[in-house]
């Protein structure tokens, strides 16, 4: 029974190792959207797709996907309050159709990257999509001084429950925290008792994080270098959590751009995907993940 169980053990460890090696993803073609400033991250969300960026203020625009075309529809969310730029740097959405909705804001206070002004904000999804601005749809404004450089918001699952991670940017100290979102939607501080539920530490340069629900599997976007090049870090969610530190599965680092990736998602399945930088040009790429 004992070398049966070992051989059992061998043989998983295997078919892990297959899988992580066999994960890998192409650049297909770039396009470049307007209007965007410089674009800080995708969301898609039941079937459409949400381009933000820092323009003159924090704004988001609405596309959908018409063949191997991005349309924009027309229709656009600046993240003002009285016609004041309150989101003026979004640094991710936290969005799974069933719990509140978090963006994120970090803004660098000094050159060395040691001073952050990092805030998460709740907002009524429906209704900033609708009026187009944060008034009346600002439901909290959450000081998330549990973070060290920057808050990134996307959903995850662990144990059948949803939460939201966040997770820094710079290049010390840098983790992974999931917060419980009904706790998080109306606290003051990230470091009240019970907001934070877990973390574990991760590798520097996190602009965004996208998760994927089916395969229990968190990409972490990063750059390979302070605002340069492209870095995908695919992490088994759950073992990272529970070690307290990444478990990688696989690291794509084979997309040759210099530029400063900040966002990626999927459209629609698990192989189409739009990374999106803050170049001026080619700031939309269309991927392909191959598993």
């Amino acid at each position: 029974m004992k070398k049966i169980l070992i051989a059992a053990g061998l043989i998983a460890i295997a078919i892990s190792a297959f899988k992580a090696a066999n994960i890998d993803m192409s650049l297909d073609r770039s396009i470049t959207i307007d209007s965007l400033g410089a674009c800080q991250g995708v969301s898609y969300q039941s079937g459409r797709i949400f381009l933000y960026g820092d323009r003159e203020v924090g704004m988001i625009r609405e596309f959908k996907m018409d063949g191997d075309s991005l349309v924009y529809l027309h229709k656009e969310s600046k993240l003002t309050l009285d016609g004041h730029d309150v989101i003026s740097h979004p640094t991710g959405i936290a969005y799974n159709g069933v719990d509140p909705t978090f963006i994120g804001n970090s803004v660098k206070m000094n050159p060395e990257g040691t001073l952050w002004k990092t805030t998460i904000y709740c907002v009524d999804r429906n209704g900033l999509l609708k009026t187009g601005t944060l008034d009346g749809n600002l439901i909290n404004t959450i000081d998330d001084d549990a973070c060290i450089q920057g808050a990134r918001p996307e959903y995850v699952k662990y144990h059948g429950k949803w939460y939201v991670a966040s997770a820094d940017y710079g290049n010390h100290g840098n983790e992974v925290r999931l917060y419980d979102p009904q706790k998080l939607k109306t606290c003051k501080k990230s470091s009240e008792a019970g907001v934070l539920y877990k973390k574990f530490t991760c590798t520097p340069w996190v602009q965004n994080m996208k998760f994927i629900a089916d395969k229990g599997i968190l990409v972490l976007i990063q750059n390979k270098i302070e605002g340069r090049q492209w870095r995908f870090t695919y992490l088994d969610l759950e073992k990272s959590i529970d070690a307290g530190k990444q478990v990688i599965l696989s690291q794509v680092d084979r997309i040759n751009r210099g530029d400063e990736l900040e966002g990626f998602s999927f459209i629609g399945n698990d192989q189409k995907g739009l990374a999106v930088t803050s170049s001026r040009k080619n700031n939309v790429n269309f991927t392909t993940t191959n598993w």
